[in-house]
């Protein structure tokens, strides 16, 4: 299990029920919540490891939102 963090741009309660279906149909992210409260908006996802950052990213914007992974 990894804990992997990104910037977004889902800023308010309508655009996390957009991300949610995308989020929640994929096999490999087990939790994932976003932080509203933080300037930065911060996505903070527990999946396997058979999913990297960059196809969590991808995941993201086919919703229709952005996602820049955190070091």
């Amino acid at each position: 299990m990894q804990t992997l963090k990104f910037k977004t741009n889902i800023n308010c309660g309508g655009c996390v029920r957009g991300v949610t279906p995308s989020l929640n149909e994929n096999a490999h992210i087990h939790h994932w919540q976003v932080d509203l409260d933080s300037d930065d908006r911060i996505l903070t996802v527990e999946a396997d490891d058979k999913i990297t950052a960059q196809e969590v990213s991808a995941v993201v914007a086919d919703a229709g939102f952005n996602a820049q992974p955190i070091n």
